[in-house]
Order: structure tokens, then C-alpha cells, then sequence
């Protein structure tokens, strides 16, 4: 049984944002700037075949990149090429800082629209079970 869909869409991208797998929360998606294939901890494949979150992440990637010609555009005026630059380099960072972070929401919304619109041959691992607190027999 799957949660509700609010829940398992903000769970999947906060899980995804940190860089997590987005169905148990645990294992990593990246090792340094690498790709996993798979969740370590639940067996999750991330992408089944190459190129199944490009759609997320060329998204993810494009309108962060709007946003800064944008800004750069329209929010610097071209008699001041010194903060033009230094506006343009702080930019160029925060894109490349963020990367693995929106590649990871690139991947847990592609695991949400497999938990949607399941393919009977991409098997989903079974939703973990919520830990035990002890609590219940009283």
C-alpha cells in the first residue's frame, strides 16, 4: 500500500533533495559525483534504463539556468561589468553546488511516476516498514 500522494511526492523529493534513495530514505544516490545503479540499503534500481530522469533533470537543470539569465539580464545594470561578473560567478557556483542535489529530485520524481503508473516488469521493492517503538502493546 502506497502512502497518500501529497506525502509520497514531498517524502520522495525531501529524500531526493538529500541525496537519498526515494523509496526507504536510506541509502545514497551518489558516491562523490557518481551515479549509483541501485539503493544499497532497499534494492531500488534508480533508473532502469539509461536516460529515464533526463526529462527530470534537464528540467531541473533548465530552469535554474532561466532564472540566472534572468537575473543577469534585467537585474544588472551594464554600466557595472564588475558586479556582472562577480553576479555571473556566484551563479556559476550555486548551479554546480546544487547539481547532485536536483539530479536527486530529478530521480525521486521519476520513482514517484513509476509508484503511479507502475510497469508490471520494473519491480518497485516493497515499502519498508515503519520502525517498531515498542508502544503498541501497552
Amino acid at each position: 500500500m502506497r502512502p497518500p500522494g501529497s506525502t509520497l511526492i514531498v517524502t520522495a523529493l525531501r529524500r531526493g533533495l538529500r541525496k537519498r534513495c526515494p523509496h526507504c530514505g536510506e541509502g545514497q544516490l551518489f558516491l562523490g559525483w557518481s551515479h549509483l545503479e541501485r539503493c544499497a540499503v532497499c534494492g531500488l534500481v534508480f533508473a532502469r534504463s539509461p536516460g529515464d530522469t533526463w526529462a527530470f533533470t534537464i528540467i531541473g537543470d533548465r530552469l535554474p539556468l532561466a532564472a540566472m539569465i534572468v537575473l543577469v539580464y534585467f537585474g544588472v545594470p551594464p554600466s557595472q561589468r564588475v558586479l556582472g561578473v562577480a553576479v555571473m560567478v556566484v551563479l556559476a557556483a550555486l548551479v554546480v553546488w546544487t547539481a547532485p542535489n536536483r539530479w536527486g529530485a530529478g530521480i525521486a520524481l521519476h520513482y514517484v511516476s513509476r509508484v503511479y503508473w507502475p510497469d508490471p516488469a520494473d519491480p518497485i521493492p516493497p515499502t519498508p516498514a515503519p520502525p517498531f517503538t515498542g508502544d503498541a502493546e501497552r
